[in-house]
């Protein structure tokens, strides 16, 4: 298995894209967990933010966030670690980011 994964660059991410990652409850519930751990294992993810979904649909809402452009991903050994793309997005998206994170404090119900 390869240890190189895709990562958009930059300039190529799109904010239909980035906004419909960050729809999905679970994908928003795991960018607010990694914006307040830094960088984190995906199991220990799952688990910080509350998630009860098995291993391959976490693969897939971490897949989801990754070419979104959102997250980025590095192979330690044989975990695999993970860190918002935080300056890219605020470089392409000005804002975006802590409007998103903010809203968890305003959130009704």
């Amino acid at each position: 298995m390869s240890e190189e994964v895709f990562h958009p660059p930059v300039e190529e991410l799109t904010l239909p894209k980035v906004l419909a990652a960050l729809a999905d409850p679970a994908r928003l519930a795991t960018v607010r967990t990694l914006a307040r751990a830094g960088e984190s294992a995906c199991g220990q993810i799952q688990h910080d933010a509350g998630l009860e979904v098995s291993k391959s649909t976490m693969s897939h809402h971490l897949r989801i966030l990754r070419e979104a452009g959102i997250t980025h991903s590095r192979v330690q050994g044989a975990r695999r670690l993970l860190t918002l793309r935080r300056d890219d997005l605020d470089r392409r998206f000005p804002g975006l980011l802590d409007a998103v994170l903010h809203s968890e404090l305003t959130e009704v119900g």
